[in-house]
């Protein structure tokens, strides 16, 4: 299985493979067209309640990421299997907005994913 996670304001590059945002709102400053997004996971990121407690608090990160692991043990098990399925057909790249590249949703995600969870 094949994962990484950028930031959606890097450019896209053919190693890329399959380019997946993963965030629950659309990244401001990046238009649509420009984007170069296979598809829009809104179902896999963290829920509003969560993403505003964490506010991106590295004191918060640990707490965190066990909120979100038991928000994807119920996400839509349609899209979990979608990304596995994208993963190991090729390189999937989950595409995420936040500044922090070590403490993000997309990172606990990739772990998810990459876990079988």
């Amino acid at each position: 299985m094949s994962i990484q996670i950028k930031r959606i304001y890097d450019d896209a590059a053919h190693a890329d493979g399959t380019r997946i945002l993963v965030d629950r709102i659309w990244p401001r400053g990046v238009a649509k067209v420009d984007a170069a997004l296979d598809d829009w996971y809104k179902t896999v990121a963290p829920s509003t309640r969560l993403r505003r407690w964490f506010g991106h608090d590295r004191d918060r990160w640990d707490v965190f990421c066990e909120r979100y692991r038991i928000e994807l043990d119920a996400a839509d098990p349609e899209a979990l299997s979608a990304l596995r399925n994208t993963a190991q057909e090729g390189v999937l790249t989950l595409l995420y907005a936040a500044r922090d590249t070590e403490c993000n949703h997309a990172v606990v995600l990739k772990r998810y994913l990459d876990d079988g969870a």
